[in-house]
C-alpha cells in the first residue's frame, strides 16, 4: 500500500509499504477512504524526529470502511464505515471506565512513563503505523472503530477522529460560567472548533491569531477576532470590563510564535544525534510558550486556562508566582476522545450543522501531495486551515 512515512526532520515521503494484517484476533483493518494533517503532525515534522524511525507511518485523523475482522471481534462487520478516534484504549480498565482513555492502563506505554497508544505519534505512544495511508490496523476493534452513517460526507465525520472532541473537551476544561466569555488563542483546526463551540454553548467568544485568513474564517461563525498584536492583552482586557475573559483556551501549543532562541534550540536539539536528543528533550527541553504565557495573562483573576495545544518540554518555565497570586486553574491533557463521541455524534449528523463542520476544509489532495501540504500548512500558505488526504 501506499503510505506517508517519516525520513527526517521536515523531510516526509510517500512510500510503498507492506499492508497491515489482523496480528491480534480483536484486531480490524480498514481502507482508508480519508485521512487528515493534524497540529500535531507538525510537532513530528520539526520537532520531535528524535522518537521517530525513517520509515515510520505518519497520522491519526482517519477513517474508512472496514476490510477485516479479527475473529474475536463482535461488534464490526465487513463493509461497516468507522471513524476510528486517535487514542488507542480498551474501554473496561479503571482509567476507561473514569472517562480517561488517554490514560488506559492496557495500552499506557509504561516503558516510557506515558499515557495511551496513539495512531503514529513516535515511540513515547508506542510506535504504532498511522492513518496517513491507504489502509490501517484498528486494534482492540470493537472499542476504537466507530461506526457511522453512510448518508454524510466523510468531511462530516472525519473530525471525530481527533480536533472536534479536543475542541470540545478544551471547550469543557475551561469552566466557562454560564453567559461568560471564552478567549481562544490560536484559530487553526482546534481553535476554530473551540470558538464556535463556545457560540453554540452560548458563550461570548474571543479568537486571536496572526493569520488573517484564519480570522476571517472565525469571524464567519460569530467570534470577534483580534490580531496577534504587541497590545493584544490591553485590547482583550478593555473588551472584558478591564478584567479579561472568564476563560482562556490555548489552541496553539509548542509550535507557538516566540522567543527566537528558544526556537533555535528546538531545532538544534532534532539534529543531535538520536540518544544526546532523546535525553534533551525529556530532561531539558523547553517549548515556545508565547500562547501560553498570553493565556495566563490576559485571563481574568479567578478563571481558567485550558491547554489543548501540545507540550512537550520537559523544563518549562511557569510563572507560578503570577498564577497563584491571580488564583487560576489550569487543565490540560490528551483528548479523551471516546469521551465525547455520544454527545457529537448527534451534533455532527444534524443537517443544520450548529458548529460549521463543513466550513473548514480548505485543501482536498490525493495522499501523494502530503509532502508539499505538510510545508503549505506549517508555512499557513494558500489560506491553509486544513487539510484533508484522499488515499
Amino acid at each position: 500500500m501506499r503510505a506517508l512515512t517519516w525520513q527526517g526532520t521536515m523531510k516526509v515521503r510517500v512510500d510503498e509499504v507492506a499492508d497491515p494484517e489482523i496480528i491480534d484476533p480483536t484486531d480490524a483493518v480498514i481502507r482508508v477512504t480519508s485521512t487528515a494533517i493534524c497540529g500535531s503532525d507538525l510537532h513530528l515534522y520539526d520537532v520531535l524526529g528524535p522518537f521517530l524511525d525513517k520509515g515510520d507511518i505518519l497520522g491519526h485523523e482517519p477513517m474508512g470502511i472496514v476490510e477485516s475482522v479479527g475473529a474475536a471481534v463482535t461488534g464490526l462487520a465487513v463493509g461497516d464505515r468507522v471513524v476510528i478516534p486517535f487514542v488507542i484504549a480498551c474501554g473496561h480498565c479503571f482509567m476507561c471506565e473514569q472517562g480517561l482513555t488517554t490514560q488506559c492502563e492496557t495500552t499506557q506505554n509504561r516503558d516510557t512513563d506515558t499515557g495511551a497508544s496513539l495512531y503514529g505519534y513516535t515511540e513515547l505512544y508506542g510506535s504504532v503505523p498511522g492513518g496517513q495511508a491507504e489502509k490501517l490496523r484498528v486494534p482492540l476493534a470493537d472499542f476504537n472503530a466507530i461506526k457511522v452513517g453512510t448518508e454524510l460526507p466523510d468531511d462530516r465525520y472525519l473530525f471525530l477522529s481527533d480536533i472536534l472532541p479536543t475542541a470540545w473537551q478544551g471547550v469543557q476544561y475551561a469552566e466557562v460560567p454560564e453567559g461568560g466569555t471564552l478567549a481562544v488563542i490560536g484559530l487553526g483546526p482546534v481553535g476554530q472548533f473551540a470558538g464556535r463551540i463556545g457560540r453554540h454553548l452560548g458563550y461570548r467568544v474571543l479568537g486571536v491569531d496572526p493569520v488573517p485568513e484564519r480570522r476571517a474564517m472565525a469571524a464567519r461563525h460569530g467570534i470577534e477576532v483580534f490580531d496577534l498584536t504587541d497590545d493584544v492583552i490591553e485590547v482583550l482586557r478593555s473588551a472584558t470590563d478591564g478584567r479579561g475573559p472568564d476563560s482562556v483556551v490555548d489552541a496553539v501549543g509548542m509550535e507557538a510564535h516566540g522567543n527566537p532562541g528558544v526556537e533555535f534550540a528546538t531545532y538544534a536539539v532534532g539534529k543531535l544525534p538520536e540518544p544526546l536528543a532523546k535525553k534533551a528533550m525529556t530532561t531539558v527541553g523547553v517549548d515556545r510558550l508565547a500562547a501560553m504565557l498570553l493565556a495566563l495573562e490576559v485571563v481574568r483573576r479567578g478563571g481558567t486556562v485550558s491547554l489543548s495545544g501540545v507540550y512537550a518540554g520537559a523544563a518549562d518555565p511557569m510563572p507560578f508566582m503570577s498564577m497563584f497570586d491571580k488564583g487560576l486553574t489550569l487543565r490540560m491533557g490528551q483528548c479523551n476522545v471516546h469521551r465525547w463521541i455520544d454527545t457529537l455524534l448527534p451534533l455532527v449528523e444534524d443537517p443544520a450543522d450548529p458548529l460549521g463542520i463543513d466550513d473548514l476544509v480548505t485543501h482536498h489532495v490525493p495522499l501523494e501531495d502530503a509532502p508539499r501540504m505538510y510545508e503549505t500548512f506549517k508555512n499557513k500558505e494558500d489560506g491553509c486551515v486544513k487539510v484533508i488526504l484522499q488515499p
